[in-house]
C-alpha cells in the first residue's frame, strides 16, 4: 500500500510547510538524508500551548505529538516530493514542555512515533528516539519534534 493510501486510510491529509517562526529553514538534504527542523504541536492552526503535569495530561501530549508527526509528514513531503521515496525514518527527538517531576515524556512522545510505524510500516517506520523534558518550548507549546529520514 502506497503512503498516501495509507494516510488517507487514517483519514489524513497533509498540512503545506509552516512558515519558520525565526531565522532557519524548514528542512535540509544532505546526501540521502532529510533533516526536519522541529515543529511545535498546533490545535486549530494555532501552538497548542500547555504543560504536561500542570495543565496537560499524558494522554493530551501523546495527542499534541501525534498533531506534530503529521505535520512533520507534510514537511518531510515538500521536502522529497514524494513520501513512498522514504526508505527509513531514522530519528525522532521529542521536546515535551513539563513540570519537573513530569517522567513521562516518553509515554507523550509514542504519540509520534506510532504514526510513523502506522504510515510506513513497522520496519520502515522504526527509529531511534529521545524524549526530553524541558521548562519551556517556543511559543508556549507543549511538545516540539524533529525528525531525519533516509530517501532512497
Amino acid at each position: 500500500m502506497s503512503v498516501y493510501d495509507k494516510l488517507s486510510q487514517l483519514g489524513i491529509t497533509l498540512p503545506p510547510v509552516s512558515v519558520p517562526a525565526a531565522a532557519y529553514v524548514p528542512f535540509v538534504q544532505t546526501g540521502k538524508l532529510v533533516f526536519l527542523s522541529g515543529h511545535i504541536a498546533k490545535k486549530d492552526g494555532k501552538p497548542w500551548v500547555g504543560q504536561l503535569g500542570a495543565t496537560l495530561t499524558t494522554e493530551d501530549g501523546k495527542a499534541a505529538a501525534r498533531a506534530v508527526a503529521v505535520d512533520l509528514l507534510g514537511t518531510l513531503h515538500a521536502a522529497v516530493g514524494d513520501l513512498n521515496k522514504v526508505k527509513r525514518i531514522v530519528k525522532l527527538m521529542s521536546l515535551v514542555n513539563s513540570v519537573g517531576t513530569f517522567t513521562e515524556q516518553h509515554l507523550v512522545t509514542n504519540g509520534a512515533s506510532e504514526l510513523m510505524a502506522e504510515v510506513f510500516g513497522s520496519e520502515k517506520g522504526a527509529h531511534a528516539r529521545s524524549a526530553f523534558g524541558v521548562a519551556q518550548i517556543p511559543m508556549g507549546a507543549c511538545v516540539e519534534i524533529e525528525l531525519i529520514a533516509e530517501i532512497a
